[in-house]
């Protein structure tokens, strides 16, 4: 069964409290009293002794109560409920590699990403250009840490060693990897190698798109 990865939040918060000690054990300790789960919290911003911390809550039963909670509590200022960052951003396919594999991966999933969000979707493309084994495998690790990272993309002629590791790794934690056909073991552990970095980038999409027909486990493994 795929791990799924950057489901909407029931409730999020951007919460304008006291720049001082104890003030995130206050806002985390009416989470866990409201038997609600964060899934992502952040301090956005510390400026003129204001914290801005921004939550992203599971598994939250009533809200308003919630809410109500947070804005009683001695260091609150004021607290917003923003749209959450799925909302906007939604599910991301991450590209890294050389320059130039890159760009042509961009185009095929910046073009594709866009047919599907005319209609509805929200899948967002972020990417960097990295060359040396150890600052790309490096990368694909932290891929692993980013807030609804969904699908990966490796493009470049050489990938493998510690890479490789990382792939394995990263995948462990649910995210698709595509790999272009390549020189080195890379491709060997990619759920999918694609030697048309263009199409690489339309299938990172469409393996991720609610509005695609396309299964990433009924071509698991293949070469196209």
């Amino acid at each position: 069964m795929e791990i799924q990865r950057g489901d909407p939040p029931d409730l999020t918060l951007w919460v304008n409290a006291r720049d001082e000690p104890g003030v995130l054990a206050q806002l985390t300790g009416v989470v866990a009293t409201h038997g609600a789960n964060i899934t992502l919290i952040d301090i956005v911003d510390r400026a003129a002794h204001v914290a801005s911390v921004y939550m992203e809550l599971e598994h939250v039963a009533d809200a308003d109560a919630l809410m109500r909670d947070v804005a009683a509590l001695p260091s609150t200022i004021d607290f917003q409920r923003p749209p959450s960052f799925y909302d906007v951003y939604g599910k991301r396919v991450i590209v890294i590699g050389g320059g130039a594999q890159v760009g042509q991966v961009m185009l095929g999933a910046v073009s594709e990403s866009d047919r599907h969000n005319i209609r509805g979707e929200r899948i967002s493309v972020d990417t960097i250009p990295l060359v040396g084994e150890e600052n790309v495998a490096g990368a694909v690790r932290a891929v692993g840490r980013l807030p609804r990272a969904a699908v990966l993309v490796l493009a470049g002629a050489l990938m493998g060693g510690d890479i490789t590791e990382a792939v394995r790794e990263v995948r462990g934690r649910g995210i698709i990897v595509i790999s272009l056909n390549m020189a080195g073991s890379v491709p060997e552990a990619a759920d999918l190698v694609v030697s048309d970095p263009v199409q690489a980038g339309v299938m990172a999409v469409m393996a991720i798109a609610r509005t695609a027909k396309f299964d990433i486990s009924r071509v698991r493994g293949h070469r196209f």
